[in-house]
């Protein structure tokens, strides 16, 4: 699915409630609280804090998800296209932190980069 699609698809889901989208101030709001969500997954997996008994099973994967949702429904709401903004993003790191960090030898960036296809 393309970024641009996931936005078509968002804006379905959106439009067939009066309510629409929210206003910036909540969408910001929502988006903390998912990262809130997120961290605390996070914290359980990876961190010091292991999940009370009565915690229910959560997931990154769904976490992440959730984010990824509200991100797209905020840009929706300020009719930003994410595929542009990723490129000029993209564009910025690239120029800007072209020498920043040691770079990979070219046998082990095909690597990664595979490993990123993967899901790995």
């Amino acid at each position: 699915m393309t970024i641009q699609e996931m936005q078509q698809q968002v804006d379905a889901w959106i439009s067939q409630f009066e309510e629409g989208y929210f206003a910036p101030s909540t969408m910001i709001l929502r988006l903390a609280e998912e990262l809130g969500e997120l961290a605390r997954e996070v914290n359980h997996v990876y961190g010091e804090k292991p999940k009370k008994p009565t915690e229910p099973d959560g997931s990154i994967a769904m976490e992440l998800g959730d984010m990824l949702f509200v991100l797209v429904s905020f840009a929706n709401s300020l009719h930003l296209d994410l595929t542009d903004v990723f490129q000029a993003v993209m564009t910025k790191f690239q120029t800007r932190d072209q020498n920043r960090w040691t770079k990979k030898s070219s046998e082990s960036l095909d690597s990664s980069h595979s490993d990123v296809q993967k899901g790995g």
